[in-house]
């Protein structure tokens, strides 16, 4: 089934289908938002839908515009059983890696959620540490509706955060890119060095960082 700007690919459904012919009830969709950035936190939502999918307009939430994931963000926290989220900031991100901040960040949100799960689907290659039955799956955000779900309230949730950090830090223009490595937030890096919540393991920030702990021009 083909879906629509309004509508559910049921295909969408796989995966929590097969889980819960398994016998597991509390599914819960897991997905992260901002593994590329130079600035800011990685994001990780974990979201448990009900077993009729009473939700529309889910897909991955780089399909989206701002507006429509917006909309979808809203329903998800209407509709949705449960949400959890897990944030895991850029100083621990240069401490221990991206890819294991992720994963952090994915198994804090599953311990945010109101209730314990009983099956995770995670999205990527990798599993997490949490101590329950899961099953990671590659682009699981284009193919699965809880990780699609998890996708968008991550990816909400991260913005959210890096437009707050923007009344902070004016001048990196925090807003607009969302400390993403568009050209402008480079040019900014350049003139202006490293802000607190700048990723100073990064390339296009470590550059323009003082060593040995320093501040850039802070």
């Amino acid at each position: 089934m083909a879906e629509g700007d309004g509508g559910v690919n049921q295909d969408l459904q796989q995966f929590e289908n097969e889980a819960r012919a398994r016998g597991f009830r509390r599914v819960a969709g897991v997905d992260e938002a901002g593994r590329g950035p130079l600035a800011g936190p990685v994001v990780a939502a974990a979201v448990v839908l009900g077993d009729t999918l009473p939700l529309d307009g889910i897909r991955d939430s780089k399909q989206l515009t701002p507006k429509k994931r917006l909309a979808a963000y809203r329903r998800i926290c209407r509709d949705a059983l449960a949400i959890g989220v897990g944030v895991i900031d850029a100083d621990v991100i240069d401490r221990i890696n991206i890819l294991q901040s992720s994963l952090r960040a994915m198994a804090v949100a599953v311990d945010h959620l109101p209730f314990r799960p009983d099956y995770l689907l995670i999205d990527g290659t990798y599993p997490t540490a949490v101590p329950l039955p899961q099953k990671a799956i590659p682009k699981g955000d284009a193919r699965s509706a809880s990780i699609a779900a998890a996708s968008i309230v991550a990816k909400v949730t991260r913005d959210g955060l890096m437009e707050r950090y923007h009344a902070c830090y004016p001048v990196y223009g925090f807003d607009r890119h969302k400390g993403y490595p568009t050209r402008a937030h480079r040019d900014a890096v350049k003139r202006h060095g490293c802000c607190p919540i700048h990723r100073r393991g990064f390339k296009g920030v470590k550059e323009f960082c003082l060593e040995a702990g320093g501040n850039g021009r802070e």
